[in-house]
C-alpha cells in the first residue's frame, strides 16, 4: 500500500475535504496550494501524479493529529522526531492514527474486526511495541488496509 493510498483511504474514511487536508498538512509542517495537494491524491494512473514521500506521510499524520485533538497544552518539548523506514512504515500508521483518532486498545480491535480481521489485544500491542523489543511485530500492509476499512465503516457506514 502507497503512501497516496494511505492518504486518499484516511481523507474518504474521515470525511476530510480540500480545504481540511490543506490545513491538516500545514499543522503537520508542511504548507501546499491546492494545485500541489490534487497529483499527490490522485491516481496513479493520471497523468501529472506525484507520490508521496514517508516525510509528507509524517507531516500529514502529526497534523492530523492536531486537527483531530487540538494543540497538547504544556506539552514537552520532545526531540526531532525519526522518519519511519519503509519496513516499518506500517506500524508507524497503525500508532499515529490511534493518537489521531483517541482510540483504545478496544477501539482498535473493533476497528479491525470491522474491516475483516480478528485480532487479540497481544497481537494489537506487539504491534505497537519498540522494533527493538522481543516482541515487536511488524504490520504488513493487510493490516493497514483492513485497519482502513475498518474506521470508513465505522465513521462512514459503509465499505
Amino acid at each position: 500500500m502507497t503512501n497516496n493510498d494511505v492518504l486518499r483511504r484516511v481523507r474518504y474514511a474521515l470525511r476530510i475535504n480540500d480545504k481540511a487536508m490543506l490545513e491538516v498538512f500545514k499543522l503537520g509542517g508542511f504548507e501546499l496550494t491546492l494545485e500541489e495537494l490534487a497529483p499527490i491524491l490522485s491516481k496513479p494512473e493520471v497523468e501529472g501524479f506525484k507520490s508521496c514521500s514517508n516525510q509528507h506521510l509524517v507531516e500529514f499524520l502529526n497534523g492530523l493529529i492536531i486537527y483531530k485533538r487540538g494543540v497538547q497544552k504544556n506539552a514537552p518539548v520532545r526531540e526531532e522526531e525519526t522518519l519511519p523506514n519503509n519496513k516499518n512504515i506500517n506500524n508507524y500508521i497503525l500508532r499515529k492514527l490511534r493518537i489521531a483518532l483517541n482510540f483504545k486498545s478496544e477501539d482498535m480491535i473493533d476497528a479491525f474486526k470491522t474491516g475483516g480481521v480478528e485480532m487479540s489485544e497481544s497481537e494489537l500491542s506487539a504491534i505497537f511495541r519498540r522494533p527493538d523489543h522481543k516482541n515487536y511485530r511488524e504490520a504488513g500492509d493487510k493490516y493497514v488496509r483492513v485497519f482502513i476499512s475498518g474506521i470508513t465503516e465505522l465513521f462512514r457506514g459503509e465499505k
